[in-house]
């Protein structure tokens, strides 16, 4: 079993009014066979986590860890998280001109693995996958998301997913801009790939539905950079039929509170 564990992590992106603090002591430990699912409203930093987690240079941890079985996740580089077993699947995938579907997925096999696959049973293996997520077997030989759609560019990175076969997987917003059969599908996908390693699933979203095919142990609801409440499958059902307003109206109260508090009184 291999445990990723986020211990009172504070994070921070430069922006045009300064450095501004997303996350703010948040914790979690996911485990392989598990599914995490992240929900939150707007700006509560689930995408933050999802990135910090990879090692984008945009995001600066100021405190806390990220382990992986143990191994500082913070002091590696992000070829050496992805060949540590972690996958970020990005809500908004990047293409790659000049660079092939099949000669990415390769290229990734063998950084991952330290050794290229077999040609004759990886081929096997891709157009199979390539099958399963109902992919046109043309995409193989295409640019990497160059002219996909949405949908297309969704579908790769659950391909790179089942593929690489990584620990834990980090799957951001995947449901965003899928129509219900891009959706199943995907999901699909999703369930193969864990079926298959035992893999640990982090799935931020911000609705239900995802949920309604792959799902989860653990509901973790992100607020202000922090987990405000925690449960099982019945939290989603229970934040579909009420939302977000009250974790933010708390938030608001506490503020407000803070305000009318001789201690925060501006001097006079």
């Amino acid at each position: 079993m291999s445990v990723l564990e986020i211990r009172d992590l504070h994070v921070t992106v430069e922006t045009d009014a300064g450095t501004t603090p997303i996350l703010n002591g948040l914790s979690l430990v996911i485990r392989t066979g598990e599914t995490h699912a992240i929900m939150g409203p707007n700006g509560s930093g689930k995408s933050t986590l999802a990135y910090t987690i990879a090692g984008h240079p945009k995001y600066t941890v100021q405190s806390g860890s990220i382990t992986l079985d143990g191994e500082d996740v913070l002091a590696m580089t992000v070829d050496e998280r992805a060949r540590a077993g972690l996958f970020l699947a990005m809500q908004y995938p990047v293409e790659i001109p000049g660079v092939t579907v099949t000669n990415f997925l390769r290229t990734a096999k063998t950084a991952v693995d330290g050794e290229a696959p077999a040609i004759r049973t990886w081929s096997k293996d891709v157009k199979q996958a390539m099958k399963n997520l109902r992919m046109d077997p043309k995409f193989a030989q295409r640019n990497v998301n160059e002219g996909f759609s949405g949908g297309e560019k969704k579908r790769h990175e659950i391909l790179q997913l089942e593929l690489l076969q990584p620990k834990i997987a980090v799957l951001d917003e995947t449901d965003s801009g899928l129509d219900v059969d891009a959706l199943k599908i995907v999901s699909e996908g999703v369930n193969r790939a864990k079926e298959a390693s035992d893999l640990g699933v982090l799935l931020i979203t911000h609705y239900t539905r995802i949920l309604r095919y792959i799902k989860p142990d653990y509901v973790h609801v992100l607020v202000k950079g922090r987990v405000a409440e925690e449960g099982g499958p019945e939290l989603a059902d229970r934040l579909e039929e009420e939302g977000y307003d009250r974790y933010l109206e708390g938030e608001s109260e506490s503020a407000a509170d803070a305000e009318g508090d001789p201690a925060f009184a501006e001097p006079a």
